[in-house]
């Protein structure tokens, strides 16, 4: 009997032994995440233009009176709804260039959610494409259409990830009163396409003052009619005379209320910023150190959505330098900032943009010059001028060498790939478009990619 309670004895404290060790790793391991998450939101508070990690903190898309937005087109959830039918309504496509291209593209064809709203191939095609595939990859010219023709752009659309916190849009900043361009007025009449920036408006209701004109959208009172958003346009916008109203005018305040609402606000680095600590492996808290610390990341991508108003001066290829349509060496929009401002020291200079779901994008830089993001941080480390116009000497001064382990390379793409991807973009997508048509493509091609009946 002695023996048997001493053998108890022998395995309670074996027990008790091996609970303490694990007691003790969970201690030692929450104590090093602890530690490890105070060190991080340091380095974040020491680098964010408010000083406080939280600086990088964006609203969900519900919270719509924290989003930054135009007084003049104040954000409702009547227009946002609205804004996100319309951005993927083909309906309105009835600018086309031929019978063909009628009802068949939306704005979504060149931003697609999954893509992280952006085309899913090298360049945009809207009017006289064809096509879908399985995210925009497999679009083509329609036979209809010279290549000049086409409603194409000759530089990769940015994505609209976080553009509400973007003072200045398009690559070289062209669109907007304000920020950078405050002082540049005597350039606006000499682009046709900036007669915008002098109603007062905030950039992005800018761009797509332009932007639906230029995509060849129609939004008319027998079209609305037709479909059934004519109520609603009477509800969001009972301010506006009827004229405006049933506009391309209106539609434009509602794409850009829309626009604005996308954040990417599920992101794990979002959640873990909100106190979640679980919501980034220390794989990933790694390579945030990297960013925010080491890597100089931060020198040029400091503001909320993690770009700024600043251009540089890369050195990436254009996008004429690769297969694509109606692109050549004298477009204008080769030279960045310079195409616009006309100053021989802003050639080639481009807008930072946001780096959220980079990885579910496959083409980069204003050019689309790198498919992977393996390749961007590469060309980053090496800071080496690929473009024949542009001289290593003429480079940003911001752009210099990185001198990174394997082990810190390795951690800094784990964290732009995994902690910057909102996983959920789909979310911005509507159910159903009034008019029935297939979105975001609704030609014979991109209805059978698409499985649309």
């Amino acid at each position: 009997m002695k023996n048997i309670v001493f053998i108890n004895d022998i395995v309670c404290f074996a027990i008790l032994f091996v609970l303490l060790l694990i007691s003790g790793c969970t201690q030692d391991t929450t104590s090093e995440e602890i530690q490890m998450d105070e060190t991080l939101k340091r380095l974040i508070s020491n680098v964010a233009p408010e000083r406080s990690y939280v600086y990088y903190i964006v609203p969900t898309e519900e919270q719509l009176d924290q989003i930054p937005q135009d007084l003049r087109n104040p954000l409702t959830k009547e227009k946002v709804d609205l804004g996100k039918m319309l951005f993927f309504e083909t309906g309105l496509a009835m600018n086309a260039r031929y019978n063909s291209g009628m009802g068949t593209y939306s704005c979504a064809t060149c931003h697609l959610p999954s893509a992280a709203f952006k085309p899913g191939a090298p360049q945009g095609v809207a009017d006289g494409g064809m096509g879908f595939g399985l995210q925009g990859e497999d679009r083509v010219k329609n036979a209809d259409y010279t290549e000049d023709e086409l409603d194409v752009q000759s530089a990769r659309p940015l994505s609209l990830i976080n553009v509400a916190f973007v003072t200045n849009t398009f690559w070289n900043g062209q669109f907007g009163s304000k920020g950078a361009n405050t002082g540049t007025e005597e350039l606006w009449d000499e682009l046709e396409e900036l007669e915008g920036n002098f109603l007062g408006y905030e950039a992005i209701e800018t761009q797509n003052f332009e932007g639906v004109e230029t995509h060849r959208i129609s939004t008319n009172k027998r079209l609305l009619d037709q479909f059934g958003y004519t109520e609603l346009y009477d509800e969001v916008f009972p301010e506006l005379d009827e004229d405006l109203r049933y506009s391309n005018f209106a539609t434009s305040l509602a794409l850009s209320a829309y626009i604005r609402s996308i954040t990417s606000s599920q992101a794990p680095f979002q959640n873990w910023l909100r106190g979640e600590s679980e919501a980034m492996s220390m794989e990933e808290k790694l390579g945030a150190q990297v960013f925010f610390g080491k890597a100089r990341c931060t020198n040029c991508h400091y503001q909320k959505n993690l770009g700024s108003d600043e251009f540089h001066r890369l050195g990436v290829k254009d996008l004429y330098q690769r297969p694509s349509f109606s692109t050549d060496q004298s477009d204008r929009r080769n030279l960045g900032r310079g195409g616009f401002t006309l100053e021989e020291e802003d050639y080639y200079k481009f807008k930072v943009p946001t780096i959220y779901n980079l990885v579910d994008d496959s083409f980069y830089f204003h050019g689309s010059s790198k498919n992977t993001v393996e390749e961007v941080v590469d060309y980053k480390i090496l800071a080496e001028a690929e473009n024949p116009n542009v001289t290593s000497e003429s480079l940003s001064e911001k752009f210099l060498p990185l001198e990174l382990t394997a082990e810190e390379r390795s951690n800094l793409i784990t964290f732009l790939k995994v902690s910057l991807r909102d996983p959920d973009l789909q979310r911005y997508e509507p159910n159903f478009v009034l008019s029935g048509n297939c979105f975001p493509n609704n030609d014979p091609v991109s209805r059978l990619d698409l499985g649309c009946q």
